[in-house]
């Protein structure tokens, strides 16, 4: 750890401030565009991985809850590893050797299930950073697997022509670690700037966004140079933040940091943007993330889900509640078809390789995209998204109760010059009527009038038997259709 590094992070943020086009006011941030690429790319990997994949219990929550008595993983904790005073969350650092940890066979993952860009966490609210750091010694490259594993992402995602971004969750570790002072644990004041637990404040309510203890200037520019830090080194095009930044105390920091990060994207020549929740900053400033869940309609703007594989958790357990594939492919077409973007999370082991649900569900969306990628990668919205009985759920954490949809359901996208209606459900007796498509008796309501040249179903080039558009839709009677996945049918208009 170096002290005098902060001032010297921080004296940087002000001059690149001071000589850039981006000050800390809304109404100059809003001037930053989305980037070109994020438009085209519809697919990123998050990844959740670090020190609390090393219990692999519960969820990536496990620093916290390991210390809230009447919690399970209090219990797994003291029954496993014993009692919190003499095996603390620090104590796991040595058991993360990473040593299946391979890159190379990562992206490899990634790119063939279609993912544009990547999302390693490069520190999450339990403090332990998974680079180099000259802010805190506790981080990858002097502990555990002693290795900069952000660094060596990024390294291998660019090689293969992914866009490298990065997540920071240190907003929340001001008040993480705080319910190991309520006892006797290894958590204990005094306790200064440096140490791995500090500050452990009390535990707010997350959603007061005035709460008490107020974070402290002090902590507030830890926040803001340790992410300084991380955007000097690795220059990540979008950089994502969970929740706290929303509460009060971050607002002038929040803003300075946003200018900084702009400012830089224009000195490497890049669009760059921060991706937020819960309306922390202004609308049009940055891009709208949704936490485990989408929208009912269409947006004009860009926007990101991040969900992950498994219900309960973002982090690799040995009780993963997994989504099927099924279901995934159909949140991937129901975001994209409402110009939005999927940031799928993956939770690797702590030695780094790949679980094996993770890993189907990669796969599986690997092989759809081979055969449909051209309904979504640099898809546009269509005049609607959808149509079918299926009431699309909306808001955050909205995925917890999967979506049963029907053969009735669809959603449209269009790409080079075609529309895609996408079935997200395949019909068992192969006939589908797109009722958006039918005939209309009034050429003055805004329906579909256009002429249809050709359909076909991607992936299957003599699926169709037949199409007729008329009153009801458009008629399309297939055969050899074996997908259990969405149907996508490639439209032509004359």
């Amino acid at each position: 750890m170096n002290p005098s590094r902060e001032k010297e992070l921080l004296d940087i943020v002000e001059q690149v401030i001071a000589k850039g086009p981006f000050k800390p006011t809304w109404e100059s941030l809003m001037e930053a565009n989305v980037p070109a690429w994020f438009k085209k790319q519809k697919l990123g990997i998050f990844v959740h991985w670090g020190l609390y994949s090393v219990p692999a219990n519960s969820n990536e929550w496990y620093s916290r809850n390991m210390y809230i008595k009447g919690m399970p993983a209090f219990e797994h904790h003291v029954k496993t590893y014993g009692e919190q005073k003499d095996f603390g969350y620090k104590d796991f650092i040595p058991m993360f050797t990473a040593k299946k940890f391979n890159p190379e066979e990562w992206i490899d993952l990634f790119k063939a299930a279609g993912a544009g860009y990547i999302f390693p966490v490069a520190e999450h609210h339990d403090g332990f950073q998974m680079y180099g750091s000259e802010l805190s010694d506790w981080n990858a490259v002097n502990m555990g697997p002693k290795r900069d594993i952000i660094g060596e992402l990024k390294n291998e995602a660019e090689k293969q022509e992914l866009v490298f971004c990065t997540s920071t969750h240190r907003a929340e570790h001001w008040f993480f670690m705080g319910h190991g002072k309520e006892f006797d644990s290894d958590i204990k004041d005094p306790m200064k700037k440096g140490d791995f637990y500090w500050p452990a404040m009390p535990e707010p309510d997350n959603q007061d966004l005035f709460s008490k203890p107020y974070p402290t200037e002090e902590y507030l520019n830890d926040w803001l140079a340790r992410t300084a830090e991380i955007i000097l080194k690795y220059k990540p095009k979008l950089l994502y933040f969970d929740w706290w930044i929303q509460h009060q105390a971050f607002k002038p920091y929040l803003k300075k940091l946003a200018a900084f990060y702009y400012n830089c994207g224009k000195e490497w020549g890049e669009d760059v943007r921060i991706c937020y929740k819960h309306d922390a900053m202004m609308f049009g400033s940055g891009i709208v993330e949704v936490e485990r869940g989408g929208f009912a309609e269409a947006k004009s703007y860009n926007w990101q889900t991040d969900t992950a594989v498994a219900r309960n958790s973002w982090c690799y357990t040995d009780t993963l509640d997994y989504k099927s594939s099924y279901e995934i492919i159909c949140t991937f077409v129901d975001v994209v078809s409402k110009n939005g973007n999927l940031l799928l999370n993956i939770g690797p082991k702590g030695d780094g390789s790949i679980p094996e649900g993770d890993r189907k569900i990669l796969e599986d969306l690997a092989a759809w995209m081979a055969a449909n990628s051209e309904a979504i990668i640099g898809a546009g919205v269509w005049r609607k998204s959808q149509e079918g009985p299926t009431k699309t759920n909306e808001g955050q954490f909205s995925d917890q109760k999967e979506q049963l949809y029907t053969s009735e359901d669809y959603r449209f996208t269009v790409n080079n010059g075609h529309l895609y209606a996408i079935a997200l459900k395949n019909s068992e007796n192969g006939k589908f009527v797109i009722k958006a498509l039918a005939n209309s008796k009034d050429q003055n309501v805004p329906e579909f009038h256009g002429i249809i040249e050709n359909v076909g179903v991607l992936g299957f080039d003599k699926a169709v038997k037949s199409w007729e558009k008329n009153e009801e839709g458009l008629c399309v009677e297939t055969e050899g259709i074996t997908s259990d996945f969405p149907v996508v049918f490639k439209i032509t208009i004359e």
